[in-house]
């Protein structure tokens, strides 16, 4: 049994809260399996030595570090070769990277490289004997699927965002620089088009108070919804059928065709719950619905449930929360 090699991604010059989310699987399958299967990790970039050394020490353990000016910006052909030499010298079987965009475009190359097993966009993965089990959503979110590895042979697998908790402990861990061939590469960065941010990044919210289409009409979520959120210091997040019309940008959007969220807090009003907004959020470590259905599918997944008129429990919410706080 090999080890396991985490690849870091590095956003805007930081470490990216997802990579420390592939942390937290890689230490949950090294712990289940063979005492001696170890965490590695790999981080690339140019003049990224700080960060590798501080991913080492947060969970990372021995990182490798491919650090060139032809790194500084994301390039598929580079990439691949980090990995396929970080995968090498850690005598790694299980390759984990996030379901990002340069994770889902590098992973089957990587997979191809090395004649491995490949598994996209899993929300889970377990021991499972002398091999993985590895869990991803299927039917927009309406089936769980459990696929067995087993046997020697490396497995790749990229990770979803927000799937699980961010790893919070630390580790002993030294950088090593992997050399990587730039030469030849037939992948040529041009440039970053960043869409205009307008909204909030729900995934790293500690609360997110969301509205559904029972909230009525676009108006209600400045009156009633935001006030809330504002009282409680949280995000304002919506379902999907709040955004197909058009009451809400997309990136408030949680569910499976939105944003994967895990707050410590998520208060879902007049949210049905269909399947595709429940994958979005119900690892949420605690959850309260308020629906007038009683037989709505979001309080199966609730650990509060409020059969009542939104209108009336809502905004008694806030002022609830701001007499709490003195407001």
């Amino acid at each position: 049994m090999g080890n396991i090699l985490v690849v870091a991604e590095i956003q805007k010059g930081e470490l990216r809260e997802a990579s420390y989310e592939l942390l937290t699987q890689a230490h949950a399958v090294a712990g289940a399996g063979d005492a001696g299967r170890k965490v590695r990790s790999l981080v690339i970039g140019s003049g990224v030595a700080d960060a590798a050394a501080e991913f080492a020490g947060k969970g990372g353990g021995d990182t490798y570090l491919a650090d060139a000016e032809g790194l500084a910006a994301y390039n598929v052909n580079g990439w691949e070769a980090a990995i396929l030499a970080a995968a090498e010298a850690a005598e790694a079987d299980l390759i984990l990277l996030s379901n990002t965009p340069s994770g889902w475009d590098v992973a089957p190359r990587i997979a191809a490289a090395l004649d491995a097993a490949f598994v996209s966009d899993c929300f889970k993965i377990e021991a499972d004997g002398d091999g993985l089990a590895l869990y991803r959503r299927v039917f927009n979110g309406k089936l769980d699927a459990k696929l067995s590895v087993s046997g020697a042979g490396p497995v790749v697998a990229t990770m979803q965002p927000g799937a699980c908790a961010a790893y919070e402990g630390t580790s002993q861990g030294a950088t090593h620089p992997v050399e990587v061939k730039l030469d030849g590469a037939k992948a040529v960065f041009v440039e970053v088009k960043a869409a205009e941010s307008k909204g909030v990044d729900l995934t790293k919210a500690d609360i997110i108070v969301s509205g559904g289409r029972g909230v009525g009409d676009p108006e209600k979520f400045t009156e009633v919804i935001q006030p809330l959120a504002d009282a409680l210091g949280a995000a304002m997040g919506a379902s999907r059928p709040v955004v197909d019309a058009g009451w809400l940008p997309h990136e408030y959007q949680v569910g499976s065709s939105g944003q994967v969220v895990q707050p410590k807090l998520y208060i879902a009003c007049g949210i049905s719950g269909a399947i595709q907004h429940l994958v979005g959020m119900k690892t949420s470590n605690f959850i309260v619905a308020i629906n007038k259905d009683p037989d709505a599918p979001i309080f199966e997944v609730a650990d509060i449930g409020i059969v009542a008129d939104l209108f009336e429990v809502v905004p008694a919410l806030t002022k609830a929360v701001q007499e709490a706080k003195g407001g």
